[in-house]
């Protein structure tokens, strides 16, 4: 039995809590199941503070990052922060965290950007230290990279034993850690150095291996796990000329990083999000069909407003 259709849904551009509110009403009414901002140090709202104002402002919609860099905060701090969430929106957090890809933003601000296989397992401790923190009792953890001992943290979250995580990630390491730790499993391509996707990691086949990853990993929790995907390097774009605009994308991905995939490849992408309204509905059910992917960011709304109208829920 495939699992109802989920979607996330954001608004970097807002300039007031006023308009935050009204956008997020907007997309809780559209039936919008989660809404979200990413953590980056760019040109855009910092997540906590955002959460809280849509929380206090909307009624049934849930909300969480998309996804926080572990990297720019230490986990016990977070968990703090998310349990607080929690708290203020009686129930209505996702825990969602990634590894963090964006060298630049490591530059920019002094911080180290360690190889992928230190922020991973970084990532993995930082788990291990949310969920004790979102725990009864106190607790000790020594790693290699965090230690904690004897606490208590405070508050606790109201969805008990802790709030869904959602881990996201391109690479086999991540995809495992949340195959074995994470109730939703975002699905990214992978990072290329310099901060550019892998063209190659865009393609249906190429998600189909990492959720042979995930499936290998989590095993008897495997149906269990919601999958997400996202629209990666390129906006949306609602259009009647699929194959035309494929094409533009083909030879974008080229000139950015020489690698090529083909058009039908970018048609069928879960990472590309170009067609018709009616080619997002056929697409979105063929993705949860073939691939058991049943979530959805579609950033704004603005564009893909009538699609979640369609599918949400079913």
């Amino acid at each position: 039995m495939p699992k109802p259709f989920t979607f996330v849904a954001d608004a970097f551009d807002v300039s007031s809590a006023r308009e935050l509110g009204e956008r997020a009403r907007a997309a809780e009414d559209l039936g919008v199941t989660t809404f979200v901002l990413p953590d980056h140090l760019v040109e855009q709202p910092a997540p906590v503070p955002y959460l809280a104002a849509v929380a206090a402002l909307t009624e049934r919609i849930r909300i969480s990052a998309f996804v926080h860099n572990n990297d720019l905060r230490h986990p016990a701090v977070l968990a703090q922060e998310l349990a607080t969430l929690d708290a203020l929106s009686e129930g209505r957090l996702d825990v969602a965290l990634g590894a963090g890809w964006n060298e630049s933003e490591y530059d920019a601000i002094g911080l180290p950007f360690d190889p992928i296989r230190v922020r991973q397992a970084r990532l993995a401790e930082s788990v291990a230290v949310i969920k004790g923190c979102f725990g009864a009792e106190p607790f000790s953890f020594a790693g290699e990279h965090y230690t904690i001992t004897d606490y208590d943290a405070q508050p606790k979250p109201v969805q008990q034993p802790h709030p869904p995580f959602f881990i996201g990630g391109g690479g086999r390491n991540t995809l495992e850690l949340a195959a074995c730790e994470a109730q939703i499993v975002g699905l990214a391509p992978r990072i290329l150095r310099g901060g550019r996707a892998d063209p190659r990691s865009f393609t249906w086949a190429a998600t189909e291996e990492k959720i042979r990853w995930v499936r290998e990993a989590a095993g008897e929790r495997f149906d269990e796990l919601t999958f997400n995907v996202y629209p990666s390097s390129w906006p949306v774009t609602v259009t009647d000329d699929l194959e035309g605009e494929a094409a533009k994308v083909v030879a974008r991905m080229k000139e950015r990083s020489g690698y090529e995939i083909t058009v039908p490849e970018v048609i069928d992408s879960p990472h590309i999000f170009i067609g018709s309204l009616d080619r997002f509905v056929e697409k979105f059910t063929e993705l949860r069909d073939g691939l058991c992917i049943s979530s959805f960011l579609i950033g704004d709304l603005d564009q893909l407003g009538p699609v979640v109208e369609r599918l949400a829920g079913t």
